[in-house]
């Protein structure tokens, strides 16, 4: 079954979760120098307290991930999703999060979640991921968390087929399972990538996302 809100079991745990973000942030800051046209991001010094991870599809859906000390919550936005009500969110969506994610993801500006269609959230000593209890309406992705989520199963080959579909590059899963590894980066390794860039024009990204070197 597909990763959704109606199936949280493919989530990794946070640690895991956290090293994937990282990963995506890194394969695509390799594939796409210029950041506006990256999917992937990662900020490893977002607040004095925590990290943040985040994917834009540059057609306004996105979603929005902190990791702190407590745990860490995600929430997301499928503008085209049947439960999406622009400035008017289901209350149940947000309901249930815990009150240590309030201040830094349900009422941080930069997060939006005044337009949120689902969120998760994991508080550091649970054993799963918990959702809203939002009813949800017939079909098979009715908040768009199983369109917007799905990569984070964590299967290379999601990638791959994503950069094939957007950054229109043929790119070897072997490649892009080392970067999910987090083995560190080589010249090799990134001109296989993208024969377009160099190591040398990543320094600030690897030290923004806190990839390893």
């Amino acid at each position: 079954m597909t990763l959704s809100t109606k199936n949280l079991k493919p989530l990794p745990d946070i640690l895991e979760l956290k090293r994937l973000t990282q990963s995506l942030a890194m394969l695509d800051a390799i594939l796409s120098p210029e950041w506006e046209y990256r999917y992937y991001s990662f900020n490893q010094a977002w607040s004095d307290d925590g990290m943040m991870a985040s994917m834009r599809n540059g057609s306004g859906d996105h979603w929005f991930a902190i990791f702190c000390a407590a745990g860490a919550a995600l929430h997301g936005l499928a503008h085209e999703a049947p439960v999406f009500r622009s400035g008017n969110p289901q209350p149940e969506i947000f309901d249930s999060l815990p009150s240590v994610f309030h201040a830094n993801l349900l009422h941080e500006p930069a997060f939006s979640t005044h337009d949120s269609t689902f969120c998760i959230w994991r508080l550091s000593d649970d054993e799963r991921w918990s959702c809203g209890r939002v009813e949800l309406p017939a079909g098979e992705d009715p908040d768009g968390s199983a369109e917007l989520l799905g990569i984070l199963a964590g299967r290379p080959e999601q990638y791959v087929a994503f950069a094939s579909e957007y950054y229109e590059r043929d790119v070897d899963v072997n490649d892009v399972a080392a970067i999910y590894r987090h083995e560190p980066l080589s010249v090799e390794l990134v001109r296989r990538l993208n024969p377009d860039t160099d190591l040398a024009s990543l320094v600030d990204d690897i030290a923004e996302i806190g990839y390893p070197r």
